[in-house]
């Protein structure tokens, strides 16, 4: 509920400019209702205009993406970078190539990561971009000459000390290499102005797995800290299959326990003997349909509906696919099938009757811009290792993340206790990233 006055006229205020983009509005009343002790404790927030100007981006940029597809015909595209919040750092934040993209979709997400960016406690701002492209079913070359299109464009907006995107859902390293790729060709620099970049080209290790990852590094640790346990002998479902969920798999299960599903556009997969790692990559690998996972796994089995994936028995679930993919209904159902931790891979996957069902039945609840903010956090160290023109080790670099990941969870507990929150680590997390980006602005004055 919102109740402080000053919280409640800022929403308003965004329900009327932004009444047409249900996502934003999702994420923005989501993180206010955390913050309403905050600021009633804190009336400087309030005399320097900080949620008005918190809620507002810095800069939107939106553009027509015109290319050619393999038949000569041209294609147009939407092209949006929205560069959210610079109080702490350079935009950051990644490129989604995906039909479901809106600039509501982009404006959620770019206000989402100011909170994440703020909570690795590495100096970076808010940012988002993407196209309402799909890579899927395009030969390379087709991706290469959308690639080059949108970057063309971008390029006048990005720069590693201005806005350094990455990828995200659709942008992988294929794609990160040809928009590299033609950032120096027009630019003719060679800059850490995008990560998630090939080794060969300065990127850094670790970045591939580190959403995954740290996915699984946050819920050890609030397990540990919160439950006294781990995930040992715990049976977990998964939802994607890209590289969030595949990584996750990989530590979830390097970690003592069994993940049982994967999902795609058209289903899930089921397999009780816990998702062989070997068949997922080599099938993501030539981008062949999850499918072919039960073809080749004797035992396993694909079901239609991506949605019922959460009707499989757990105890923990991984959501990592996309934004609301667990509403009112499969919330219920993993409670009343025994699930006692979800943690969040994906941006948003819960609706908020999905969290008030975890609260409402003790369900440890480690949201997005926390529990996933591992992508991020070895993006930024990508970054460090750009700027000094070195390359750390796989160890040392996953070092850094776990380090990071249990520092978010401590941070974001000890943000929640001082606010009379004790044990919400959602609420933790948004105060935790907010006070920070709060006093920065404050301290730059209004601008």
């Amino acid at each position: 509920m919102l109740t402080d006055e000053y919280v409640k006229r800022v929403y308003a205020q965004v329900e009327q400019r932004d009444g047409d983009q249900p996502e934003f509005l999702q994420a923005v009343r989501e993180v206010l209702e955390s913050l309403q002790p905050v600021v009633e404790r804190h009336p400087e927030y309030e005399a320097n205009g900080v949620l008005e100007r918190l809620v507002e981006p810095e800069r939107i940029v939106k553009f027509r993406v015109a290319w050619t597809d393999d038949e000569g015909k041209v294609q147009v595209n939407r092209g949006y970078r929205v560069q959210f919040n610079s109080a702490i750092g350079p935009y950051k934040g990644g490129l989604r190539f995906d039909p479901s993209v809106t600039e509501s979709v982009i404006k959620f997400l770019g206000f989402e990561q100011i909170l994440k960016n703020s909570l690795t406690t590495l100096p970076m701002g808010g940012g988002k971009g993407g196209s309402d492209f799909d890579p899927q079913g395009k030969s390379d070359a087709e991706v290469m000459r959308f690639c080059q299109a949108f970057m063309t464009e971008l390029q006048r907006h990005i720069g590693q000390f201005t806005d350094v995107p990455a990828g995200d859902i659709n942008v992988g390293a294929r794609e990160i290499g040809y928009l590299y790729g033609q950032y120096k060709r027009i630019r003719n620099e060679y800059t850490g102005v995008l990560t998630g970049k090939g080794l060969e080209y300065s990127g850094s290790l670790a970045r591939t797995e580190a959403t995954g990852y740290g996915l699984c590094y946050y819920t050890q640790e609030a397990l540990r800290v919160l439950r006294d346990d781990s995930f040992a002998g715990k049976t977990v479902v998964v939802s994607g299959s890209g590289n969030v969920a595949t990584y996750a798999i990989e530590k979830a299960t390097e970690m003592g326990a069994k993940c049982v599903t994967i999902s795609g556009r058209a289903g899930y997969v089921y397999d009780p003997n816990g998702i062989r790692l070997d068949v997922l990559k080599d099938i993501k690998a030539h981008r062949g349909s999850i499918k072919e996972y039960v073809e080749r796994v004797e035992g396993s089995e694909f079901h239609e509906g991506v949605d019922n994936v959460w009707a499989v028995p757990c105890d923990i679930a991984l959501p990592c696919a996309h934004q609301n993919e667990i509403d009112e209904e499969a919330a219920r159902t993993l409670v009343a099938n025994g699930c006692t931790v979800v943690c969040e891979g994906a941006n948003m996957p819960s609706t908020p009757e999905a969290i008030e069902v975890y609260k409402a039945g003790n369900v440890l609840y480690g949201p997005a811009k926390a529990a996933n903010a591992g992508g991020v956090a070895v993006s930024g160290l990508e970054m460090s290792q750009n700027s000094y023109r070195l390359s750390w080790t796989f160890e040392e670099t996953d070092a850094k993340l776990q380090s990071i990941m249990k520092e978010i969870v401590a941070n974001s507990l000890a943000a929640a206790k001082e606010y009379g929150m004790e044990g919400d680590l959602m609420a933790g997390a948004n105060i935790a990233g907010f006070v920070k980006v709060a006093d920065a602005m404050v301290a730059q004055g209004v601008c």
